[in-house]
């Protein structure tokens, strides 16, 4: 059953993927490639982050601007937070991860 949701959740951020890479490259904000890019990164550390064991994922947000990945959400304990920040470090291409909007519930 996990493995199912997985994999939905993997074709959900394909999906979101192209969807974002279409609507970056009609504003003119970034260039196509640097769309790509970015959100190349911001599914390979969504992924990264729920195929983490201490990590839910599924209440933390990333977005990607220029290979700053930005967490924002929900973390259930401040090891959670630290260990997300951790992933995310550790995905190859990310220049700095933002996590001042990832705050620890009390």
């Amino acid at each position: 059953m996990r493995r199912s949701n997985l994999i939905k959740v993997q074709v959900v951020m394909v999906l979101a993927v192209l969807i974002f890479v279409g609507c970056s490259a009609m504003t003119g904000r970034q260039g196509a490639g640097a769309a790509v890019s970015d959100t190349a990164l911001t599914t390979k550390v969504k992924t990264s982050l729920l195929a983490d064991s201490v990590v839910g994922g599924i209440a933390i947000d990333v977005d990607t601007t220029e290979g700053v990945v930005s967490l924002n959400g929900i973390a259930t304990s401040e090891q959670e937070r630290q260990r997300a920040i951790q992933v995310a470090q550790y995905v190859e291409g990310v220049k700095r991860v933002d996590a001042r909007n990832l705050v620890v519930r009390r």
